[in-house]
């Protein structure tokens, strides 16, 4: 694990990293937020992915979430959104929506996209037990993440409740299975089976398994993609199903982009902090 940058930020430490990632076979980037109480004892961490387009460096430069994190003692741990690199396949029409930027939090199972996109596997298990081994890290773990990254942590802490301790999304994908960018995604990583589709459908993991862990959902009522993609009717449904008690707040005026997240971050934070 080698450094990139290290910067002072609200009492900690705003830092950079890259590494031989196993599971997607290509070197990876990735950011972290020590808060000060980590120079005294190993703290807790939220994992934040991010979304379509992204990479490590947009949660962590527009969000504001530091000064909160800071405050509540919690590490925050943003990974990058694909694997990286030449050798690592892309999208054959450049288009946002998949490959390269675009990883959807699967493992893929067809080729070419099999070898380098794992990264449920990324999440899951390499990063954590990097992280929690290189630094002042423990394993108490909450998972968050935003649109495509919505997805991936309501997936990833509703299929490993053992490895968190509570999960949140803003404007999560959460009915991938039932909306373009979803089926875009998983026809091409993982083919035409839908019934492997649904391991990576949060209303489908619900319907199925009901609601392991607690669960905050902020959305912009303003949001462009929220009737085609988004789709968080079918996530309350699923849950009324199950007679869970994940709390939804539906924002008025409010869209996709990370003005909204920087407005509702903190109360994500704090909501994580009651459970880590």
């Amino acid at each position: 694990m080698k450094k990139v940058s290290d910067v002072r930020c609200f009492g900690g430490r705003q830092i950079r990293f890259e590494h031989d990632a196993k599971t997607l076979n290509c070197v990876m980037q990735f950011s972290v937020y020590l808060p000060e109480a980590a120079t005294q004892q190993p703290v807790p961490a939220v994992y934040f992915l991010s979304g379509l387009t992204c990479t490590d460096e947009n949660f962590a430069t527009k969000a504001g979430a530091q000064r909160v994190a800071n405050e509540l003692g919690i590490a925050l741990i943003m990974p990058d959104t694909s694997p990286r690199g030449d050798d690592v396949p892309d999208d054959p029409e450049a288009a946002y929506d998949f490959g390269k930027g675009a990883g959807f939090y699967v493992n893929a199972t067809q080729t070419p996209w099999s070898e380098h996109y794992q990264m449920y596997d990324y999440i899951v298990s390499e990063l954590p037990e990097l992280v929690e081994r290189e630094l002042p890290i423990t394993d108490r773990r909450a998972i968050a993440g935003h649109s495509m990254g919505g997805h991936g942590a309501l997936v990833i802490g509703l299929r490993n409740p053992q490895r968190y301790r509570s999960i949140s999304a803003f404007s999560p994908i959460t009915h991938p299975t039932d909306c373009p960018w979803g089926e875009k995604a998983f026809s091409n990583y993982l083919g035409d089976d839908r019934q492997q589709w649904a391991q990576y459908d949060a209303v489908e993991l619900i319907k199925a398994h009901g609601q392991p862990l607690p669960i905050r959902v902020d959305q912009g009522l303003a949001d462009g993609f929220l009737d085609e993609q988004l789709k968080p009717q079918a996530l309350q449904a699923a849950i009324a199903e199950v007679n869970g008690d994940a709390e939804i707040h539906l924002h008025e005026g409010y869209d996709h982009s990370y003005y909204f997240i920087s407005s509702f971050i903190e109360a994500q934070l704090r909501f994580h902090a009651q459970y880590l």
